[in-house]
């Protein structure tokens, strides 16, 4: 079977024993287990198990159709909603797109802009600078459509759609990703005649990328979303072996043993700029799902060679409490090749003629080794390519890690329960009603 994602472990060699590692992987089957057999904690968000192999087509189609209406009329799309509402299509778009695609004139799809992912107002306002000069359409993705953010966003761009086109025309240019038949968001789609797609019951946000959350915004930025699925179909696969040398369960078996040898922070490392939402994407999925009861390895994440020239001194020579994984990329897209120069003052002659790929490799490398002698353990997870197909990989190997990896710290990965927290402050704060009692004790310490 194609190995889309590897695994490469030589540079564990040293910070972990040999019957250290047998016994995490004994434990990383055993939470496999678990995870196959809808047996644990959270059981009722494993929708996202099978998704790849259990796609709808027609659901596909309908988002063809949505992207064929659109891909000539609509010059912007704000793609509304935050966390795994939004990071795992970001995450993709960006990875797949050019680098300076803004620069590059008339475009065959739409833009892709975000909102309600934050509460800054500069941001609103600026966005509103872009968008009120173009013809645009919004995808709002919220199962309850009650999360702060994404609502005031959404209540402002479906305000301003409706000032311009009139309600009917604005209910064409507005497509809502929601519950099936609940939440506050599925009540207005249908009232106002919204196109509507389901987000499953049984997945939660950050596991959601492999349904109409990630795909409707990806497809609308003009990528091959059959393609994406297609390599998380493969990962599928691969995942639900019972095998120690399944990629998931190995990744799954030594982050965890390294874990309880102290170290804390886990560093996804990449060297392509276009993975940095990637690496966002992946800080959510792990953040959320093993950051509870007082566990959990804590989620980082640095662009390199960017990066060494600001975290490298702390990653060499600073506490050793991390461990780095890195993603890494076999083939560029592209070539560029460094010329030479006759006078030679920066002394670079020496790599003149080779690509640019050739010295990021070596960077990587080099990296690797220094870091590896400083006492950071290292994993490096491999791709062939950036492409749809090897992301739809990527996600699906890292979501079906992150399950048996929770489990294997006796951790729900499906719930967050810790973000009620700051919610119910803020809401007594700005004045929820309801909230008066605690408001009156917060006002105290603010």
């Amino acid at each position: 079977m194609e190995k889309v994602v590897k695994i490469n472990l030589e540079a564990i060699n040293g910070f972990l024993t040999r019957e250290e590692i047998v016994d995490a992987k004994k434990r990383a089957i055993a939470s496999f287990d678990t995870l196959i057999n809808r047996s644990g904690i959270g059981n009722d968000y494993l929708g996202w198990l099978d998704l790849p192999t259990n796609t709808d087509e027609a659901v596909l189609q309908r988002i063809d159709q949505i992207v064929a209406l659109w891909k000539d009329k609509i010059e912007v799309v704000v793609v509304i909603g935050i966390g795994g509402s939004y990071l795992g299509a970001k995450a993709a778009i960006d990875a797949l797109s050019h680098s300076f695609g803004a620069y590059l004139g008339r475009r065959s799809f739409p833009v892709i802009l975000y909102a309600g992912q934050n509460l800054s107002e500069d941001y609103m306002a600026e966005l509103f600078d872009i968008i009120d000069k173009k013809s645009i359409a919004c995808v709002v993705i919220s199962k309850s459509g009650i999360t702060t953010e994404p609502a005031v966003a959404f209540r402002m761009i479906r305000k301003s759609l409706e000032e311009r086109y009139g309600k009917v025309e604005a209910a064409n240019r507005i497509v809502a990703v929601t519950d099936k038949s609940h939440g506050a968001l599925k009540e207005l789609a249908d009232s106002e005649g919204y196109e509507t797609f389901i987000i499953p019951d049984d997945v939660g946000g950050r596991y959601s990328v492999l349904t109409p959350v990630g795909l409707l915004p990806i497809a609308l930025a003009g990528f091959d979303i059959r393609f994406l699925l297609r390599g998380a179909c493969l990962m599928q696969k691969i995942c639900h072996l019972r095998d120690h040398n399944n990629p998931a369960i190995e990744y799954a078996a030594i982050r965890n043993a390294l874990y309880n040898k102290g170290w804390k922070i886990e560093i996804l490392a990449n060297y392509n700029p276009k993975l940095q939402y990637f690496a966002e994407w992946w800080k959510q999925l792990f953040g959320e799902s093993e950051g509870k009861n007082g566990k959990g390895i804590y989620p980082a994440s640095v662009n390199y060679t960017t990066d060494l020239h600001s975290m490298g001194q702390y990653i060499q020579s600073g506490e050793r409490i991390l461990f780095e994984s890195v993603l890494s990329v076999e083939d560029s897209s592209r070539c560029a090749v460094i010329p030479e120069d006759a006078r030679n003052m920066d002394g670079l002659n020496f790599i003149a003629g080779k690509r640019i790929d050739e010295c990021n490799k070596m960077a990587e490398a080099a990296t690797r080794i220094a870091h590896v002698d400083g006492g950071v353990p290292n994993i490096r997870i491999i791709i062939g390519n950036i492409s749809e197909y090897s992301l739809g990989a990527l996600f699906y190997f890292f979501e079906f890690a992150c399950g048996i990896s929770a489990y294997m710290m006796e951790i729900n990965p499906f719930d967050q329960p810790g973000v009620e927290d700051y919610k119910n402050n803020m809401f007594a704060l700005l004045g929820k009603p309801g909230y008066e009692e605690i408001a009156e004790k917060l006002r105290r310490r603010v």
